[in-house]
């Protein structure tokens, strides 16, 4: 297991190593495996990638995120302009039903409403938001179309995350009430752990995901 130090070194490099991060702006502190990140951040887009560097950092247990958005005055647009160009970017992404989705703009924060038929469609709605100028934060408040969950849902789970990860699935427990998911067990990375997620929000009739896994 890595010390503190360690973990911090690494994740430090990480941050180095990934161009869309201007790691000046990014304090790192580590407490028990806990990453914190402080600093401020040009757009909304490095928020983002700065979280996902952390992430793929071996030996990460959990990241709290203490950043916020400035934007540079080339950046800044009005909600009326961001809003524009929301719309624009999800009427051209093939994998957003575009015609189901409000958003809102608010001081260059996006909320989006709706309800789609998977989780993909409702992630890919945001991530075709973040790289957008003046966005400083996007709130995903869509929800998925309640649909029959078959009933060996959970071992379609665990066979999907057993091909991502097999070794870890062994330590994943998944349970699952309705089309509730929740997921618990210990897992080896922050990648797993994703995966687990990825795996459970894959499954058809699931609404909702609670990950309860720990990295150890």
């Amino acid at each position: 297991m890595k010390t503190d130090a360690q973990l911090k070194k690494d994740v430090s490099a990480e941050l180095e190593w990934e161009p869309a991060i201007n790691v000046s702006q990014v304090g790192v502190s580590v407490k028990d495996g806990v990453v914190t990140l402080s600093g401020h951040l040009d757009t909304y887009a490095q928020k983002y990638a700065t979280e996902r560097a952390v992430q793929r950092v071996q030996g990460v247990r959990a990241v709290a995120l203490e950043l916020d958005v400035k934007l540079e005055p080339g950046h800044k647009r009005s909600d009326s302009e961001i809003a524009i160009a929301a719309e624009t970017a999800l009427k051209w992404h093939s994998m957003v039903p575009a015609d189901r989705i409000q958003l809102k703009v608010e001081r260059g924060w996006i909320t989006l409403r709706g309800e789609v038929d998977w989780d993909y469609q409702r992630q890919n709605a945001e991530k075709a938001l973040r790289p957008l100028l003046g966005v400083v934060g996007v709130s995903n408040g869509i929800t998925l179309k309640v649909s029959t969950t078959p009933s060996n849902v959970a071992s379609r789970i665990r066979e999907a995350f057993a091909r991502h990860a097999e070794r870890e699935a062994k330590h994943v427990e998944v349970g699952v009430n309705g089309s509730v998911v929740t997921l618990r067990g210990t897992v080896d990375s922050w990648a797993e752990r994703s995966a687990a997620y990825g795996a459970a929000w894959a499954a058809p009739g699931i609404s909702s995901v609670v990950n309860e896994i720990k990295v150890q």
